[in-house]
């Protein structure tokens, strides 16, 4: 439905996410328009297509989803325009005057300073200021409604012009490609199709260049590639450009970008591995750091055994041998890796090494990936734990992201010691090395057998398995009771044996289901009946994990059912729509994209601390919706709180079930895994994640015959990394100055 006229008032804009309440003036009455809108006025021209619809609070409104503007007309609308306060400086008496002289030319004479300064008192400074006010706010509007008939959704649109401002027009005529790079949320398919709409030819180099870069950035994200192997490379470019083998000139723009250095060619041995110059640089960075850490550091004397009693007389028990000698190893190591399943004592052994260090006068942190994991640390320690991002005091300057500890401030400690490092990407892991200070000793603490981090790399793993870093294997399990069978079982699991499933301990459930629909029905009664009267919690303490998305037993049907069920509809909470996706007030939801940029706030005791930075998997629940000004406050887990816009609610997923690879570092008092066996990844560590992340319950909701065949799965996704290639080369280089 298409709706016409003028800007009667507007009632409110908001000047981040462009949401706007007008009312505007058409042939057939007032209505009052809703919808995303650059900068507009009083008195100007409108042409909004969307529909009419009816709300609870507000009545009846037009939603407007796709929008035209244009400059006012009439005297007394250029008046008002003019007085908006849209063009800085320019107020009621000055616009009084313009239009007094100029009349209804008075808009085209702002693009003449020279004429503009006539006006009384409007200088030829002034009058210049004014004029390119104009422009730019003139020059906003065309970039959004160019954007629009390019398909582009005005939010989108919105974003867009943000990050490129008066070059909008110019930047996606002659490359929309560089949309993908720049852009959060354009994809190769979005900016194709605009360049097909722009006339620009299928076998351009922009094109080509752009699938060879989207095809590594996309594996980067979805699989944690950080190469892939040159013919799959393009092969993959050339599937997603639509041309056949043989087809088009895939290989010569890559040639071009390798020479133009924005891509590396590295001889891997069973293949020639391509990679984008930024993650072969983090990892060559990587293995020149760790190396220089391994050899430089500090020495000093100290009787080990000595200090290990006196810890143990403190915790009133005696550590295992193979305790003992983790603890040794990251004393006298520079970097020592600490690994081993649930209960098998990695706290205590984090306990006692922090511990000693701060009894040797030695300066020392705790760290862990995500909020939650640096939380649990914190706890179980009783030391301050801090993410690294925090750590590290991630600061966003100019639309850039800085952690102000780098190479050229380096944090000022002796020691740091970093838990759940399974769970670290490699970025984040090269800035923190290239923030310890040379001589620092650097203790990595993670279970080997858990799913790889969600970001790019295998860190922990590819470290272990390289052999040239002091690795420490636990295997004895302390933490248990007599009728617990969540560590046992876990560790049954990551041996390749069938857990035990009879139902006869206190933790440690099994339901027999064998369709998607009964799997389903099950964990919603598990959720939402059974398990908080066995265990007197509240329904939202419990976390439902799955293996994956769709299915009737997947994430995105069960946060749909279990929304209904434990948070549902009520006039007294308000909801926020966009799509499909519904949230309301109440709900339980999980970031899905790090943002460096998203500020936050948090209560220390009577002391406000304010940051930036909400990373994906953090959890929290929606305190408050402000429908009127489309803004939502979500609480984090760790008590950080966030102000989020309605352009924001993308990043957001509601959490009440999640996929298992999102629930990596967190704990949960009570789990219940929803096994569909429609999964086709059914492996070993997926399962063993997802027991492990149960702390005082787990139910798995499934078939045995799927428990087994991710038992007997063995198999990892492969992940194509070239850290281990890089610290051999630097061992045959000899040198890892940085």
């Amino acid at each position: 439905m298409l709706l016409k006229g003028e800007i009667k008032s507007v009632i409110f804009q908001s000047p981040e996410t462009g949401y706007t309440v007008l009312d505007v003036r058409s042939e057939d009455g007032v209505f009052t328009v809703v919808g995303l809108f650059p900068p507009v006025s009083e008195g100007m021209n409108v042409e909004v297509e969307g529909k009419f619809q009816q709300k609870t609070l507000y009545g009846r409104q037009f939603v407007a989803e796709k929008i035209k503007v244009s400059q006012p007309s009439r005297l007394d609308g250029i008046k008002k325009f003019l007085s908006s306060g849209l063009i800085y400086g320019l107020g009621p008496v000055t616009a009084e005057a313009i239009v007094s002289r100029f009349g209804v030319d008075s808009l085209e004479m702002m693009k003449y300073p020279f004429e503009l300064a006539k006006v009384r008192g409007i200088s030829l400074k002034k009058a210049t200021e004014f004029g390119m006010g104009y422009v730019r706010l003139q020059k906003m509007q065309d970039a959004i409604m160019f954007l629009q008939d390019l398909g582009i959704s005005i939010n989108m649109a919105l974003r867009i012009y943000k990050i490129y401002e008066e070059k909008t027009v110019d930047n996606v005529r002659k490359n929309p490609y560089m949309l993908v790079d720049d852009i959060d949320g354009v994809g190769f398919a979005t900016a194709d199709r605009i360049a097909s709409e722009l006339g620009i030819d299928r076998d351009s180099n922009f094109r080509v260049g752009a699938a060879i870069t989207y095809v590594l950035k996309d594996v980067s994200v979805r699989a944690g590639h950080n190469y892939l192997p040159e013919d799959e490379l393009v092969e993959t470019a050339r599937t997603l450009l639509g041309l056949e083998e043989g087809e088009g000139n895939v290989r010569d723009v890559l040639e071009d970008m390798i020479l133009l250095g924005e891509l590396v060619r590295y001889d891997a041995g069973e293949h020639i591995a391509v990679t984008l110059k930024k993650n072969f640089q983090i990892e060559k960075s990587i293995a020149k750091r760790l190396l220089r850490l391994r050899s430089e550091a500090s020495d000093f004397r100290v009787n080990v055994d000595f200090e290990v009693g006196r810890f143990e007389k403190e915790a009133g028990f005696e550590l295992h041998p193979k305790q003992k000698d983790a603890v040794r190893a990251s004393i006298e190591n520079g970097v020592h890796i600490v690994t081993g399943g649930p209960g098998t004592g990695k706290t205590t052994i984090v306990k006692c090494i922090l511990r000693v260090f701060k009894n040797l006068g030695q300066r020392v942190a705790l760290c862990a990936p995500t909020g939650r994991a640096a939380k649990r640390l914190s706890q179980a320690t009783g030391e301050e734990a801090k993410t690294i991002h925090r750590m590290l005091d991630l600061d966003w300057k100019n639309g850039e992201g800085h952690f102000s500890f780098n190479e050229s401030k380096r944090l000022p400690l002796d020691v740091v010691i970093v838990d759940e490092v399974s769970m670290v990407d490699e970025y984040v892991f090269c800035a923190l090395l290239g923030a310890l200070e040379r001589g620092a000793r650097l203790v990595l603490v993670g279970d080997k057998d858990q799913l790889a981090s969600v970001g790019a790399g295998n860190v922990l793993g590819d470290l272990i398995k390289c052999g040239h870093f002091s690795v420490s294997y636990l295997t004895q399990i302390y933490r248990q009771s007599e009728k617990s069978k969540i560590v046992p079982n876990a560790h049954r699991i990551n041996r390749g044996e069938m857990p035990d499933l009879d139902n006869k301990s206190d933790d440690f459930f099994f339901e027999e289901k064998d369709t998607s629909e009964a799997i389903c029905q099950s964990t919603l009664a598990l959720v939402t009946k059974r398990l908080p009267k066995y265990l007197g919690i509240e329904p939202k303490d419990i976390q439902v994990l799955c293996p994956m998305k769709r299915s009737f037993a997947g994430t995105i049907n069960l946060n749909r059912e279990l929304q209904k069920l434990v948070n549902p509809a009520s006039p007294s909470k308000k909801e926020l729509k966009k799509g499909d996706v519904l949230f309301r007030e109440g709900d339980k939801v999980m970031q899905t994209v790090n943002n460096y940029q998203q500020e936050w706030s948090q209560n220390l005791g009577g002391r406000i601390e304010r940051g930036t930075g909400v990373f994906n998997g953090d959890i929290g629940v929606i305190e408050s919706i402000n429908v009127q000004i489309m803004q939502f406050t979500v609480r984090f887990d760790d008590d950080k709180v966030s102000i989020y816009q309605y352009g924001d609610i993308d990043q957001l997923s509601l959490a009440y079930a999640i996929t298992i690879h999102k629930s990596q570092g967190s704990e949960f008092d009570a789990v219940v895994v929803a096994l569909d066996s429609n999964y086709l990844l059914q492996t070993r560590n997926l399962l063993y994640t997802a027991v492990t992340r149960a702390k005082k319950l787990v139910v798995i909701s499934g078939s045995k015959a799927t428990v087994q065949r991710m038992v007997r799965n063995n198999q990892t996704a492969k992940r194509y990394s070239l850290l281990i290639n890089l610290i051999e080369d630097e061992l045959q280089g000899g040198g890892y100055d940085d």
